[in-house]
């Protein structure tokens, strides 16, 4: 059986031209509970149909003993649930949702350095996995976050993730812009970063998050650089 809450929207802040965060409080909690990198489902007013009124986003903040959540969410011109959510919703509304689910988690003990792929909002589960490592001192291992996009105006949690790297010697962060031309940092995809990085290394474990055709690549290349696929988990978007 599913578990439905209701929350309300608290904050809504504009991240990039298209992409906006979220922030969510559930009343009925005192505390919500969930593992960095799980998702939540909302059913939002835009389908007859159940199933077509179903959306699910991940967790962009770590769990901190609060009953608020954030989401990080990209708008689709003409997606029902973009034109809902960018276009009606406001800080009061109510919305409806279950979980948290899913098993894209870290394991209870990181016993390998780990490198995070990610384009566009699917950097969300990352910085929650992340945000949670490093507020209880446990990025004992090395964390490579390489986080994929068109423009520079697109980068998301940009300011925190450079304060974090520079305060933290285990954490390393790499942006890849396949569009821009004026970029003086990496012009291109993620797939050259880790490329570049992580030939004869076993001791890694990637975490992929985005769109398919992102997903699809990056295994086939990881796969011919010779990691195994138990070495290498995955969430879709899209």
């Amino acid at each position: 059986m599913w578990t439905w809450h209701n929350s309300k929207v608290i904050k809504i802040e504009k991240q990039t031209p298209t992409t906006w965060r979220f922030w969510l409080e559930v009343p009925e909690l005192e505390q919500l509970d969930f593992r960095p990198g799980q998702f939540i489902t909302m059913d939002l007013p835009i389908h007859e149909r159940r199933r077509k009124r179903w959306r699910s986003y991940s967790i962009a903040n770590r769990p901190d003993g609060t009953n608020v959540l954030e989401l990080c969410i990209a708008y689709y011109e003409g997606g029902l649930a973009s034109e809902y959510l960018f276009k009606q919703v406001k800080v009061g509304d109510a919305i409806k949702f279950k979980g948290p689910d899913g098993v894209f988690c870290l394991p209870k003990t990181v016993e390998n350095d780990l490198v995070f792929i990610c384009t566009g909002t699917g950097v969300a589960p990352f910085r929650s996995m992340i945000l949670d490592l490093a507020a209880r001192q446990k990025i004992a291992h090395k964390i490579h976050l390489i986080f994929g996009t068109r423009q520079e105006e697109s980068i998301l949690y940009r300011e925190e993730f450079e304060q974090l790297a520079a305060e933290n010697p285990n954490f390393e962060y790499s942006i890849a812009l396949s569009r821009a031309t004026d970029w003086a940092g990496i012009k291109g995809y993620v797939h050259q970063v880790y490329e570049a990085s992580y030939q004869h290394q076993p001791n890694v474990r990637f975490y992929l998050c985005g769109w398919q055709y992102m997903i699809d690549e990056a295994r086939e290349r990881l796969g011919k650089m010779g990691f195994e696929k138990e070495h290498i988990l995955y969430e879709l978007y899209g």
